[in-house]
């Protein structure tokens, strides 16, 4: 679905009716990342509204000329909430990039979320500041990558840890494709500007008490997972894992542990509402 108004224009997906949950992908892909991952963990009887939108210059949201900053995306993510969840309560998950807007919203929402999740968050925005491991490969199938065109090949292996069919066929289907759609060139003028890091203090907030669920991967070799710890103290009801191989795409490479966790993390939503 598309909407429209005088100040944004974006794309977003909708599934099940309930209570509101706001789903928030990365720097990069588009919808259909965090919609392919999350839908698994829903029946016909969950009550909730999951809503998958395609962040500014991404999937089938253009970019829009007054966004030069992350503090502009976050303002964008604002209006998308005005427009389709005003005054609601609501859950609140964001990947990647997406969770560090997320982490944005906390100072102006966190009296109407209900509940938080941070699937690999980019936690320190600019990635000459982060404590990274090194990319490590865990298991690697080289027939597959001999398949591959050179430019599939490069993108793929530059990123996964576990690089075999099953995980490059959900690579493709649920990220590639959306990456192919990003405007590359408007997210790289925010990050050339200077203007991907907040300009306030993500970090000063009061602490956050509802279920709140952080996944992390060991080989993360994007965002990490030692700069995460910082957010445990604002999180006082935080469960932390970080999976041993998984890296950035933790959700594909350790499928299992992401759907139990998730599950649990929904457990502890729901006990509380």
């Amino acid at each position: 679905m598309l909407y429209s108004d005088n100040y944004i224009t974006f794309n977003y997906e909708e599934a099940g009716e309930g209570k509101p949950m706001l789903i928030l992908h990365g720097n990069g892909p588009d919808h259909r990342m965090m919609m392919s991952c999350m839908e698994p963990l829903f029946s016909s009887q969950d009550q909730y509204r999951r809503i998958y939108v395609d962040l500014p210059g991404m999937g089938m949201s253009p970019a829009a000329e007054w966004i030069r900053s992350s503090d502009d995306m976050l303002r964008a993510v604002k209006m998308m909430i005005e427009v389709l969840i005003p005054n609601e309560r609501f859950l609140l998950v964001g990947q990647s990039y997406g969770g560090y807007l997320a982490r944005g919203l906390l100072g102006e929402y966190a009296e109407l979320i209900d509940g938080l999740f941070l699937l690999c968050p980019c936690v320190v925005a600019e990635s000459s500041k982060r404590e990274l491991p090194p990319h490590q490969v865990m298991v690697q199938d080289a027939e597959l990558l001999e398949e591959l065109s050179a430019a599939d090949r490069e993108e793929f292996i530059s990123i996964a840890v576990v690089q075999d069919r099953t995980v490059w066929e959900r690579y493709s289907h649920e990220i590639l494709c959306g990456l192919q759609l990003a405007d590359k060139a408007f997210m790289e003028r925010i990050i050339a500007d200077g203007g991907y890091p907040f300009s306030f203090d993500a970090d000063a907030i009061a602490p956050f008490g509802k279920p709140s669920l952080i996944l992390t991967g060991r080989q993360d070799s994007m965002t990490g997972y030692k700069d995460v710890w910082k957010l445990l103290d604002s999180l006082p009801h935080a469960t932390f894992a970080v999976l041993d191989r998984a890296g950035h795409n933790l959700h594909l490479e350790q499928e299992e542990l992401f759907k139990a966790m998730a599950r649990e993390w929904l457990s502890r939503v729901s006990s509380e509402n």
